[in-house]
């Protein structure tokens, strides 16, 4: 089963920004997509964001238009860039690998720690 660890998280101020970052122990070309999961204190899990293998992203619509996932095939790496961030963005992130029914993305990889990201009003 693929691993997975995430980094990047930290402590910002509303309106800054992060880069989470995703390294895979496989390599990136023989997974079919990527996401990145947040669970806020309290909450459910919920998908943030999601890439194929042909580097079609889909985001979900509180992050659309801040956060950008990206993929860097040599480092076998997986980002998350979140800008204008907002104290509703805090939770832990995890980053994982998964497929694609149709449109629906489908983690398969083991979870890992996550990153704890908190934004302060």
């Amino acid at each position: 089963q693929v691993q997975v660890a995430e980094s990047g998280g930290g402590l910002v101020q509303a309106g800054e920004s992060l880069r989470l970052s995703c390294e895979i122990s496989e390599n990136i070309f023989t997974i079919n997509g990527a996401g990145w999961y947040r669970q806020p204190p309290g909450k459910q899990r919920e998908l943030v964001a999601s890439i194929n293998r042909r580097g079609a992203k889909s985001y979900a619509t509180s992050v659309k238009g801040r956060f950008t996932i990206s993929r860097d095939n040599p480092k076998n790496t997986i980002y998350l860039q979140m800008n204008s961030l907002n104290p509703e963005d805090t939770a832990v992130y995890y980053c994982t690998t998964g497929s694609f029914v149709d449109t629906h993305y489908y983690p398969n990889s083991k979870w890992g720690q996550g990153t704890q990201v908190t934004v302060s009003s």
